[in-house]
């Protein structure tokens, strides 16, 4: 267990647990590189000890760990109020696997081996998450969205007509881009957890708003299908809001 020493001014700061000590060395010092913050932690009692000292705004978290797995320990913290995002590392890749780290509570899931560059994208769009207020203007790829009015134009000004579930999944993806969100989750967010909706629904509402949007291949912004999961918003890096 290490932590780091104090630095002057705020720095995002990431706790990595991880029990392969050349991961784990190896991740560090990458993120230190990046101008991170870093502890780590080879199990997830070290990584226990730190949590009860200070707050992370984010958890590389790995899922084959000795005892108890990355799974349990994230549901468990999440039981316990963390409020940190969570990133899954492992080898597993069915999609069951991945469904488990997302309904453990994980905010994202890479799967090993894994390109350092992809690794880093993923953390800065986390980390970027962290304690952002909502705004009542968000705008994305030559769009423009009012929260207060809930209304969706173009940048011409031009209006586009949406139903009220039409702009609270639009709202949802926008705040959550970059970031794998099951059909399940998206439900409970936009539908409620109380209304019994099939899954597939979600499926149906993100074809008619895209043809809504007008996308096309050449557009700003996508919306990735992840089969057997969910979806994932994202925008090309010159028109990301």
């Amino acid at each position: 267990m290490t932590l780091p020493p104090p630095t002057p001014g705020p720095r995002p700061s990431i706790l990595i647990v991880e029990d392969d000590a050349n991961l784990r060395l190896g991740l560090q010092d990458n993120l230190q590189d990046e101008g991170y913050e870093v502890a780590t932690a080879a199990s997830t009692p070290e990584a226990d000890a730190l949590l009860r000292e200070r707050e992370f705004e984010l958890l590389i978290l790995d899922v084959m760990l000795p005892g108890e797995d990355g799974y349990s320990f994230c549901r468990r913290l999440r039981a316990a109020g963390l409020r940190s995002m969570v990133l899954m590392l492992t080898a597993r890749t069915l999609e069951e696997d991945i469904l488990r780290g997302f309904e453990a509570g994980a905010q994202d899931y890479l799967t090993k081996p894994y390109r350092l560059r992809e690794l880093l994208a993923r953390v800065r769009a986390l980390v970027r998450r962290v304690g952002t207020p909502p705004s009542q203007l968000m705008g994305f790829a030559g769009f423009s969205v009012d929260l207060g009015r809930r209304q969706l134009s173009r940048a011409g000004g031009a209006l586009i007509e949406l139903t009220r579930t039409e702009f609270d999944l639009l709202v949802f993806l926008l705040r959550h881009q970059d970031r794998a969100l099951p059909r399940q989750e998206i439900l409970d967010a936009v539908w409620g957890q109380d209304v019994v909706v099939d899954p597939r629904t979600v499926d149906n509402f993100v074809s008619n708003l895209k043809k809504k949007l007008g996308w096309t291949s050449t557009s700003g912004f996508t919306i990735h299908t992840i089969r057997g999961v969910g979806y994932r918003m994202e925008m090309e890096p010159m028109t990301k809001p």
